[in-house]
């Protein structure tokens, strides 16, 4: 039994001097480096015939040295056992890295203090990516800061010449409507109608920019905010004999008003791209995938070319002209934003003429 152990001693000593990825060695209890591992040169640069005998004083920075850090760690580790210190470090080239270390205190049979096991990693790549993440987050959140604040300032000043073009169009009509021709009359109307649909695209963007904000989220009953759709939609769903069939939906966290915004402008698009003289109908559910709600709104309409089924999902795409249907091509946008926020996707399958399969996910 002796000799196993004093066969897996050695075993051990041999696997610990050649670890290459982390520095691992003893200090006396004044800090004095008693042995050396091959992790420990790669890292810190010395051999261990230039570091035994030393103190490991000699790896800190003299910022480190004059704020008492090396002491502070030994007494740390003598009264609690363990000392745990991240910072800079000095190799042997004068180069600095940033080092994660533990000192234990180690003690013989009879309890007394006979040194420290050192054990240090070089964090410094780990560091350097966590540094540039934290810069770019730092940096795409002043970049969306400063979007939008233009998208508001640039929507709200588009606005007033606008609202000028609008009122000038109707002076004209008001003080020389008696010597207007058709053709004047139906360039006003045309005029008319291009504003306003100017108008509706600065507001969608305007929405489009504001969908989350710092909004918190909460629990939402689904089953209430397609209620509330239902509500909103009446006239549509009248005049257009539509049938909507909703499974019972669940319970999610999420932004209320934008989940209302996503369901009723997937909602609104089935009731609007109906076939001719085919009642739309319209089936809601939603089934557990691992972390995520998986939603289906399901549809009988006119169905979408397999060649646009991505566009359908970017700002103020369209597919069909004004004179087919209205619309400003803003509603599945702010769909996939919505979404997005919630940490899911939306994706849709379709046959022309068979309908339209619009799949989403919210994350539980």
């Amino acid at each position: 039994m002796h000799n196993n152990l004093t066969e897996y001693q050695s075993i051990f000593h041999k696997m610990v001097g050649e670890m290459e990825d982390c520095a691992l060695f003893f200090l006396d209890v004044q800090g004095n480096v008693g042995s050396w591992n091959k992790g420990a040169e790669m890292i810190k640069g010395y051999t261990a015939a230039e570091v035994i005998g030393t103190s490991f004083r000699r790896f800190y920075t003299a910022e480190g040295i004059a704020r008492g850090l090396p002491d502070q760690m030994i007494e740390e580790a003598r009264r609690n056992g363990t000392a745990r210190q991240s910072g800079w470090r000095v190799k042997k080239d004068g180069n600095l890295f940033w080092a994660q270390v533990t000192l234990s205190a180690m003690h013989d049979e009879e309890g007394k203090l006979i040194g420290f096991s050192k054990f240090t990693r070089d964090m410094t790549e780990k560091m350097s990516i966590e540094k540039a993440l934290n810069e770019y987050a730092r940096e795409l959140e002043f970049k969306n800061k400063e979007l939008e604040q233009f998208v508001y300032i640039a929507s709200h000043d588009l606005q007033e010449p606008l609202l000028t073009v609008r009122n000038f169009v109707d002076l004209l009509k008001d003080e020389y409507g008696s010597v207007f021709d058709e053709n004047a009359e139906l360039y006003l109307t045309f005029i008319n109608q291009s504003t306003e649909r100017m108008r509706n695209l600065i507001k969608g963007l305007l929405d489009y920019s504001r969908l989350g904000g710092n909004q918190p989220k909460k629990q939402i009953d689904l089953n209430a905010i397609i209620d509330g759709v239902r509500h909103d939609l009446y006239t549509q769903i009248e005049s257009s004999g539509a049938r909507i069939f909703c499974q019972e939906l669940p319970l999610i966290r999420g932004h209320e008003t934008a989940i209302r915004q996503l369901f009723q402008n997937l909602l609104s698009n089935s009731l609007k791209f109906r076939k001719v003289g085919v009642p739309p109908e319209i089936h809601i559910s939603a089934q557990q995938d691992g972390e995520f709600w998986k939603f289906e709104v399901r549809d009988n309409g006119i169905g979408i070319e397999e060649r646009f089924t991505e566009k359908i999902f970017a700002i103020f795409q369209r597919l069909h002209s004004h004179s087919e249907y209205e619309g400003h091509g803003i509603g599945l946008s702010h769909c996939k934003k919505i979404v997005e926020m919630h940490s899911g996707e939306i994706y849709v399958k379709s046959l022309i003429g068979e309908g339209s399969c619009f799949y989403f996910t919210i994350k539980i």
